[in-house]
C-alpha cells in the first residue's frame, strides 16, 4: 500500500468519526505531520502517515515532540495501527 493510499484510509476513518481533516502540503515548518484533524469535541489531532515498518525522520520526531509540548495530540499511523501521544 502506498503512503497516499494510507493517507486516504486515515482521512476516511477520521472523517467517519466527525473530524474535519486537512492534508498539509506546504507549511512554514518542515517536518510537520501530514494531516491535521479538527473536531469540536475531541480537539485537534496531528497525524503523521508512514508505510508499515517506517518511522518518522529525525526532523519529524522533533516536530512531533514540539507539538506535544504545546499540548496537541499527535499520532503516527501506518495503515494498520496508530500510536497516539496525548499532549
Amino acid at each position: 500500500m502506498t503512503e497516499q493510499q494510507i493517507q486516504k484510509k486515515r482521512i476516511d476513518q477520521l472523517e467517519a468519526q466527525g473530524y474535519y481533516v486537512i492534508k498539509l502540503i506546504s507549511t512554514n515548518k518542515n517536518g510537520i505531520p501530514d494531516l491535521i484533524a479538527l473536531h469540536k469535541d475531541k480537539g485537534i489531532l496531528f497525524s503523521e502517515v508512514k508505510r508499515p515498518g517506517l518511522k518518522p525522520r529525525k526532523l519529524q520526531q522533533y516536530r512531533i515532540k514540539e507539538l506535544i509540548k504545546h499540548g496537541f495530540n499527535v499520532e503516527v499511523f501506518d495503515g494498520t495501527s496508530h500510536d497516539i501521544t496525548d499532549g
